[in-house]
């Protein structure tokens, strides 16, 4: 098992890729726990939908999740091979995983995800609203409206479509999470669209763990701080990819693996009076 100290710290190689870019070019490859997650059976039989499951946060997410004992359902856009590798790491676990690829910008694609995740699972006791689209841009002029829409369709109207489908599958005790940004109160300039979205995505979830108090449904929010995922190398300058993470106090980004555990907690019954919260995995730096 790793130790803090041996987690990968900057500067990292030189390594441009097409959006939405692939794990197995990082260099390092990111750590999504494969080595060293152990799970106790605390989503055991749970029903998991998952977006954005193919890599990144996603796949430690749906990693742990199946060695706590749940059945896994991955969403993801065309990262073909990336899906493939989730679901075998969950299917080693010994459990089910269901791979759905798809625009979830599209509200259709949302509601037959949640379709098909019925269909498969019968119910959805654990909801983790987590794929994103994000682009770099100097200047607000460079910003197309096709750009601005594209972002905000698949990182806050696609959790609207995903949530309103799932919620009357979802039993009482279920369980959302979003997948929000340190980004939603320290906006970085040069990624205006991305960031405005976060923000929404953590008011959206405040205003829902309230709606959803009576029906015994949680929401919760997550924000990462900088994460070593294929999102990085795909949508950033080399400069910056080279240097990421060292602005925290740790001097490096989290590894995926350092993410899931704290999706573990909000997804089980021990966070059952957690709701409304965000919950920071920033390395240090305090979200206010």
């Amino acid at each position: 098992m790793l130790r803090e100290h041996d987690y990968p710290k900057p500067p990292f190689p030189h390594q441009p890729q097409p959006v939405p870019g692939s794990s197995e070019k990082m260099d390092p490859l990111p750590d999504y726990g494969e080595d060293s997650y152990e799970g106790s059976d605390r989503l055991l039989d749970k029903k998991a939908l998952i977006t954005g499951g193919d890599s990144g946060i996603g796949r430690a997410v749906a990693l742990a999740f199946a060695r706590e004992g749940a059945d896994v359902v991955v969403s993801y856009l065309n990262e073909h091979d990336d899906a493939r590798e989730t679901q075998r790491l969950v299917e080693d676990a010994g459990r089910r995983c269901l791979l759905v690829a798809g625009d979830i910008s599209k509200p259709e694609h949302c509601r037959e995800l949640v379709r098909k995740a019925v269909e498969a699972f019968s119910r959805i006791d654990i909801l983790v609203n987590n794929a994103a689209h994000q682009m770099t841009f100097d200047s607000i002029e460079d910003i197309s409206d096709e750009e601005w829409d594209k972002t905000f369709a698949t990182n806050i109207s696609a959790m609207f479509y995903i949530t309103k489908a799932a919620v009357p599958h979802m039993p009482a005790g279920s369980s959302i999470i979003n997948t929000a940004s340190i980004n939603a109160d320290t906006p970085n300039p040069t990624l205006l669209a991305y960031a405005t979205t976060k923000g929404a995505i953590q008011n959206f979830t405040a205003g829902l763990a309230q709606l959803l108090a009576e029906k015994n449904i949680r929401a919760n929010t997550v924000a990462p701080g900088p994460v070593w995922t294929p999102l990085i190398p795909s949508t950033m300058p080399s400069e910056k990819v080279q240097h990421f993470g060292e602005s925290v106090p740790m001097k490096r980004p989290a590894q995926p693996c350092e993410v899931a555990p704290v999706y573990v907690l909000l997804a089980s019954p021990e966070s059952s009076y957690v709701s409304g919260a965000t919950v920071a995995v920033t390395g240090g730096k305090p979200i206010l």
